[in-house]
Parts: C-alpha cells; sequence; structure tokens
C-alpha cells in the first residue's frame, strides 16, 4: 500500500495521467484527512477550483491542493512528535495514566478527523494548515468557551454524529466537532443545554 509520500509524488509527476494524479490526491485523503474524507476533499475542492466529480482536473489546481494538505500534515506530524515527547517525560516521571488530553489525540491518531467536520459541506474556510494551528495553540492554553478555530461560542452538543466520538460539541460557525479539552466546564454544559433545547425544538 502506497504511502502519503509516494502519492504526492504522483499527484505531482506531470508524466501520471490526470485521472490518477487526481485519484492519487483522494488516497491522500486516506493517509491524512484533518475534516475527515469526504469534507476534506470538500474544502480542497473548494479552495482550489476544481469540481469534485472532474476527471480531468486542471494539475496546478491539484498540485495547489497537495500543497495546502503537505502543510497541514507538516502541522500535525510536528504537533505528533511533541506529543510523544511529552508523553515519554510523563512516564518517566510516574505519570502513567492517559489524561483528557490524550483521549482525544488517541482517537485522532494520523492526523485523521482532527478536526472533524461532520456535515461534508459545513467546514472552516481558512487554509487547513492555519486552522490545525489554531487548534494545537488552543491545546496549550486554559479551556474557554469559543471555538478555538472560528472563536464562535454557539456550539451545540449533538448526539448523532458519524464516528468516534458518537457525540460532542459541535461549532455551528466553522462546522468542526470541538475538542472537549479546549472548553471549560461551563462551555460543555451549555453546550449540552443547548443540545437539549434543539431536541426539543424538533421534537
Amino acid at each position: 500500500m502506497a504511502g502519503f509520500r509516494s502519492l504526492a509524488r504522483q499527484v505531482r509527476d506531470a508524466r501520471c495521467d490526470l485521472a490518477l494524479r487526481r485519484y492519487s490526491l483522494r488516497k491522500c485523503l486516506e493517509r491524512f484527512a484533518p475534516y475527515g474524507h469526504r469534507a476534506t476533499w470538500d474544502h480542497l475542492c473548494a479552495r482550489h477550483g476544481i469540481e469534485p466529480e472532474d476527471r480531468d482536473p486542471d494539475p496546478v489546481r491539484l498540485v495547489a491542493a497537495l500543497d495546502e494538505l503537505e502543510d497541514a500534515r507538516a502541522v500535525w506530524l510536528a504537533y505528533e512528535e511533541d506529543f510523544a515527547d511529552r508523553r515519554k517525560r510523563e512516564k518517566h516521571e510516574g505519570l502513567r495514566r492517559p489524561g483528557h488530553l490524550d483521549d482525544w489525540h488517541r482517537r485522532s491518531r494520523g492526523g485523521n478527523g482532527v478536526a472533524r467536520c461532520d456535515t461534508p459541506h459545513a467546514h472552516p474556510a481558512e487554509p487547513l494548515g492555519e486552522v490545525l494551528r489554531r487548534l494545537i495553540g488552543a491545546l496549550d492554553e486554559e479551556p474557554g468557551a469559543a471555538c478555538p478555530v472560528c472563536r464562535g461560542t454557539h456550539i451545540v452538543w449533538r448526539h448523532d454524529l458519524d464516528g468516534e466520538p458518537w457525540a460532542g460539541p459541535v461549532c455551528d460557525g466553522c462546522g468542526i466537532v470541538v475538542p472537549e479539552p479546549v472548553l471549560s466546564a461551563d462551555a460543555v454544559t451549555a453546550a449540552r443545554r443547548a443540545g437539549r433545547h434543539a431536541l426539543a425544538s424538533v421534537a
């Protein structure tokens, strides 16, 4: 099975047919897709002017989309390295039990769904790398009441998410499933209350 870098080389290889280059970019998303596969593809197509079903896309646009994806992947790999170093230090100091942040990291291992968007067409407009920088930066700060990506405060707890976690806080502003560790206890309570209110209004 080809890895991310091998697939990226195929996307850039002008000798390859365009359909294969597009296919290779889609396969890259099986290795790294911050919003989830469908939402990340929708995001890259929207930002780089690619028709999602176009089998013969502009190669310049394909490579630009890959550049954005690679930048985000570099951000994530640096975070993974820092995370591994921190866990080694903690284990050396006798802290064996993983914390809340570690649970979130386990679910987003490899960067897939790290800023998951449960609705494929609802995702942040900013470049993927910028979104991950904001998200990772928020993990080092005190928990707050706002989404770390768009700074919106209308966050609703949903019980019908398509993947693990099956329930969680979703930002109405940018569409990401907000990692619980970046939210204060009051913000989580408010999101749960908003979720119950939304369910009651539907019923």
